[in-house]
């Protein structure tokens, strides 16, 4: 009983002739540039991350604790 709006909704495009809405060029120019913006932060965050990584890392190994184990801080 799930499918039956799904077919229908189907069925509807292909006898309208599948005609697809034209995106206007000034919003696609606007997500060509969305898409660059997210894909510089995207990289800016995974440096960042790299970053923490380094800097997890190096703490654990100055104070002995496993890298990617307990993160508790070492009882004295």
């Amino acid at each position: 009983m799930t499918g039956f709006p799904l077919a229908r909704a189907y069925a509807k495009k292909i006898e309208r002739g599948g005609d697809t809405a034209r995106v206007p060029s000034d919003v696609s120019a606007r997500l060509e540039r969305m898409e660059q913006a997210i894909d510089s932060i995207a990289v800016e965050v995974e440096r960042i991350s790299e970053g923490q990584r380094f800097t997890t890392k190096l703490l654990a190994e100055r104070s002995g604790a496993p890298v990617g184990g307990d993160v508790s801080p070492p009882v004295r």
